[in-house]
């Protein structure tokens, strides 16, 4: 019997849906905010707040996930000049070891969304869990960069701006891998890990460390909140 290729469907475009509503209950300036690094073992987490502009947004306009890194780069040289605003808060690697990554996604935001002119309204915060708090007012939208206009912008923003800060750092740090993995665990990243140890810019409390038996004991112990070092 003769074969039908099925051809996968594209996923919707992003929508102003939200940023609609929100500006429906009263907020005249609305940010779209994403972040980018979370997951990674060297390197800063970086936000991005990005305020949409007016008219339509640039064609293509996606999860940057689904871009591949030519495309990404494209996108972000076109979303600049459109968004109305756009602005980036960072959590240094030593801050992460110090606060933990849920502070550091709450302080990291809180710059970002500090340096818009004007102050947003509200924000569209990318996935399921409010790191930002009061006194913003935020909506979380689970899959916001493939949804939102406001949260994809961001989304590619904060991307193609930490991958290119990770591509610089890979001129000093060669053998990681940082120009293409961005810090994330790579398989070039692992093998340098063990045999070269980590960089200034590796994140120090994780427990990738404690699978490398030369550098296992430079690992460092965060704090708990009550300022005691933890027994287990």
């Amino acid at each position: 019997m003769p074969t039908t290729s099925r051809t996968a469907t594209p996923p919707a475009a992003p929508t102003f849906e939200v940023e609609n509503e929100l500006r429906s209950l009263g907020a005249r300036v609305v940010a779209g905010v994403d972040e980018v690094g979370r997951g990674a073992w060297a390197g800063p987490l970086l936000v991005c707040a990005a305020v949409p502009g007016g008219g339509e947004p640039p064609a293509g306009l996606t999860d940057s996930k689904r871009l591949t890194p030519k495309r990404r780069t494209e996108l972000a040289e076109q979303l600049r000049p459109w968004v109305a605003d756009h602005a980036f808060g960072w959590s240094a690697p030593e801050e992460i070891d110090e606060v933990g990554m849920t502070e550091a996604l709450h302080r990291a935001s809180r710059r970002a969304l500090d340096a818009l002119a004007p102050r947003p309204d509200a924000v569209v915060l990318d996935g399921r869990h409010d790191f930002i708090g009061r006194p913003w007012r935020v909506r979380t939208q689970v899959k916001g960069d493939l949804t939102c206009v406001s949260v994809a912008a961001a989304a590619i923003l904060a991307k193609v701006h930490r991958d290119a800060l990770m591509a610089d750092l890979a001129a000093d740090h060669p053998g990681y891998g940082f120009e293409r993995a961005a810090g994330y665990p790579s398989p070039v990243h692992r093998a340098m890990l063990a045999e070269s140890g980590p960089t200034p810019h590796h994140r120090m409390s994780w427990a990738y460390l404690d699978d490398l038996p030369r550098w296992r004991h430079l690992r460092r112990i965060r704090p708990a909140p009550g300022g005691q070092i933890p027994l287990l």
